[in-house]
C-alpha cells in the first residue's frame, strides 16, 4: 500500500480537496486503483449536525455517512463508493479510545494523546486503506490522506505527530506529503509572495514532516523566478515546486498536474508499476475541459434556497446540474435565489430585493427548489413551486422541494388551505407530510433515514423511469426526517399528482409527477449525491433537457444523447 498525505497551509479552503481528488485521478488514470481517506480535526463525530455555513454542505454516502463535502469531490472525480469510516474527525477518534479505555483495553496504562490517540489514528487509516471502493471489489493500492485544516493548528496536532510517527512505519518508498500552500499577490505591488509558503513549510518541517511536493495555488499563473525562489528556500528540487493557478473549471485541475510531470515523480518516488504516459482515462478528461470551455449556448436555473450565501452549501447540486449541462453542450446559469426574498414580507421590508429576487425566478429555464431545514424561507420556495407548476415551467424538487410541491399542490388544488408539514405546523388539521415511524425527536446526530434505499417504480407512464433508462427500481441515497403522508396520496393522484415511485413496502412515497406538465418531477431521495462528471444523474439530465426544450426529442431517440 502506498499512502500520499495532502496538508495545506496558510489558510484554509485553498483547494486541497480538489488537489488529492486530482491526484487520485491521475493515478487511477495509469491503472492503479485508489481510495481516499478525509482527515477533519473538529470534535463532533460526523458532519450531520452541521449547519452548511460551517463547513459547506453535508455529503451523504451509500451505508448513510453523513461527511465532509471533499468525499463528494473524491467520489465524483475517482468514480468510487466511499464509507462513512473513509472520514475521521476528532470526535471519532476520542470516542473509539475512550470506549477501549472503558472495555479495559489498556490494562490500567495512563491513556494520553501520545502513544495511543496517535496509534488509533495509524490503525485507523490503514484498515481503512485496504477497503475496496471500487466495483471490483478488489483492494486498493493507493490511499490519497487529507489532512483538514492548515498546518499549525492546534487542533491538527495529534494528526500530525501520527503521521509523522507513520512516514517510519510505512517506509519512505510508500508514504508521500504533498504540501498545498498559497502564493498571494497583493494588488498594491503586483508581485507574487513566497513568503507565507515559507513559513508554512518551515513550519511542517518543524512537525516533523518533509515535503516531497509543494503545490502553489494562486490567482494567476507563476512565474518561473517564483518557482526557484520556493525551490531554494524550501529546501526542493524546482520539479517538486508544482503551481496550480484558478482555472475556469475544475476538470482542468488534473490536466495541470499531469503537465507538470506528476506521473514520472510518483513513478519514481513511490516505484510505482505504471507507465510515464496516462491512459485513456485522463484523455477522457482533457476533451470534457476542452469542451467544457467551447461552451457557447447557455441555460439559466434558479435555485431556490436558504443557504444561497455560500455556494458550497449546495455544492453537490452545483455539480450535478453542470455534470447534466455538459452532457447536452449546455453551459450552466445558475442563479441562486434565497427563498425569504421571494416572500410577502420582504416586498413590504426591501421591495427592491423583493422585485431583484422575482425578476431572477421568472427569467430562468427551470427551477430547482432543494433539500433542507426549518421553516425559514419555505413560504419562499411555495411561492417559487407555484410559478413553476401554474407557469409550465421546467421544476425539480428534491427532498424538501418534493415535500414543498406535494404542500403547495394541496393548498391551490385540493384548497385546503391549511395544508403542511407538521415539521412547521404540528398541529395542522391538513399534514400532507408527516413525522415518519423511525423519527425520534431527542437526539439530532445520525437519526434520519440515511443512505442507500431502493425505490420502485409503479407504472411504465413515468418521464422519471424513461430517464433511468425503463429500469424497475432505482437506488438512491436519502437524508430526511419526514414524509409524505401516505393516507392522502389519492386525493393528489386523483387532481393529476402522480406518486409513482414508492419504496419496496410501497408505504414511503419517492417520487412525484404531475400531469400536463413538461417536466414538474419531485424526489424524496438526494440523487445529485450519485452524479458523476460522466455519468449525469437523470433526475438533474431531465430538468436541463427540459429547461432547454429537448426533452421529448431524448425520450423519443430512447434516452440517448445526440453527438
Amino acid at each position: 500500500m502506498k499512502y500520499i498525505l495532502v496538508t495545506g497551509g496558510v489558510i484554509s479552503g485553498i483547494g486541497k480537496g480538489i488537489i488529492a481528488s486530482s491526484i487520485g485521478t491521475i493515478l487511477k488514470s495509469c491503472g492503479l486503483r485508489v481510495t481516499a481517506i478525509k482527515i477533519d480535526p473538529y470534535i463532533n463525530i460526523d458532519a450531520g449536525t452541521f449547519s452548511p455555513y460551517e463547513h459547506g454542505e453535508v455529503f451523504v454516502l451509500n451505508d448513510g455517512g453523513e461527511v465532509d463535502l471533499d468525499l463528494g469531490n473524491y467520489e465524483r472525480f475517482l468514480d468510487i463508493n466511499l464509507y462513512k469510516d473513509n472520514n475521521i474527525t476528532t470526535g471519532k477518534i476520542y470516542q473509539h479510545v475512550i470506549n477501549k479505555e472503558r472495555h479495559g483495553d489498556y490494562l490500567g496504562k495512563t491513556v494520553q494523546v501520545v502513544p495511543h490517540i496517535t496509534d488509533a489514528v495509524q490503525e485507523w487509516v490503514m484498515n481503512q486503506a485496504k477497503v475496496p471502493v471500487d466495483d471490483d471489489k478488489k483492494e486498493p493500492q493507493i490511499c490519497v490522506i487529507e489532512l483538514g485544516g492548515t498546518i499549525g493548528d492546534i487542533e491538527g496536532m495529534p494528526f500530525v505527530e501520527a503521521f509523522r510517527q507513520f512516514q517510519f512505519k510505512a517506509k519512505r518508498e510508500n508514504f508521500c506529503n504533498i504540501h498545498v500552500s498559497l502564493v498571494p499577490q497583493p494588488n498594491a505591488t503586483g508581485e507574487q509572495k513566497t513568503k507565507p509558503t515559507q513559513n508554512s513549510v518551515r513550519a511542517l518541517r518543524g512537525l516533523g514532516l518533509s515535503p516531497d511536493l509543494i503545490v502553489c495555488r494562486s490567482a494567476k499563473p507563476i512565474e518561473m523566478a517564483v518557482k526557484e525562489k520556493i525551490s531554494m528556500f524550501c529546501h526542493v528540487e524546482p520539479e517538486q515546486v508544482i503551481f496550480i493557478h484558478d482555472v475556469s473549471s475544475t476538470y482542468r485541475v488534473p490536466i495541470l498536474l499531469e503537465e507538470q510531470g506528476i506521473i514520472k515523480y510518483f513513478k519514481q518516488r513511490l516505484n510505482l508499476p505504471i507507465d510515464d504516459q496516462p491512459s485513456d482515462l485522463l484523455m477522457k478528461w482533457k476533451k470534457m475541459a476542452c469542451r467544457y470551455e467551447r461552451l457557447l449556448k447557455v441555460c439559466s436555473i434558479a435555485l431556490v434556497g436558504k443557504y444561497t450565501k455560500l455556494s458550497d452549501c449546495y455544492a453537490s447540486v452545483f455539480k450535478a446540474l453542470e455534470h447534466s449541462a455538459l452532457a447536452i453542450n449546455y453551459k450552466l446559469d445558475l442563479m441562486y435565489i434565497d427563498s425569504t426574498e421571494l416572500e410577502r414580507s420582504t416586498e413590504a421590508e426591501n421591495s427592491v430585493r423583493y422585485h431583484q429576487a422575482w425578476h431572477k425566478l421568472c427569467k430562468a429555464d427551470g427551477i430547482l427548489v432543494p433539500g433542507g431545514f426549518g421553516i425559514r424561507g419555505t413560504e419562499g420556495k411555495l411561492q417559487a413551486i407555484s410559478w413553476a407548476r401554474t407557469k409550465k415551467k421546467p421544476f425539480l424538487g428534491v427532498c424538501l422541494g418534493m415535500q414543498l410541491a406535494v404542500v403547495e399542490f394541496a393548498r391551490n388544488c385540493l384548497n385546503w388551505e391549511d395544508a403542511n408539514s407538521t415539521e412547521f405546523d404540528p398541529d395542522t388539521k391538513n399534514p400532507v407530510v408527516i413525522d415518519m415511524p423511525e423519527h425520534n425527536p431527542g437526539d439530532m446526530g445520525g437519526t434520519m433515514r440515511l443512505g442507500k434505499r431502493r425505490t420502485v417504480f409503479k407504472t411504465e407512464n413515468s418521464v422519471l423511469r424513461k430517464l433511468y433508462g425503463d429500469e424497475m427500481f432505482v437506488e438512491e441515497r436519502h437524508r430526511h426526517r419526514y414524509e409524505v403522508n401516505p393516507e392522502l396520496t389519492h386525493c393528489f393522484e386523483e387532481k393529476g399528482l402522480k406518486f409513482v415511485g414508492h419504496d419496496t413496502e410501497g408505504s414511503r412515497m419517492e417520487i412525484i409527477e404531475l400531469e400536463n406538465h413538461p417536466y414538474f418531477v419531485g424526489v424524496q431521495f438526494h440523487p445529485e449525491f450519485s452524479s458523476r462528471p460522466m455519468k449525469p444523474s437523470p433526475p438533474y439530465l431531465g430538468l436541463l433537457l427540459a429547461a432547454t426544450g429537448t426533452l421529448n426529442a431524448y425520450l423519443q431517440r430512447g434516452c440517448k444523447l445526440s453527438p
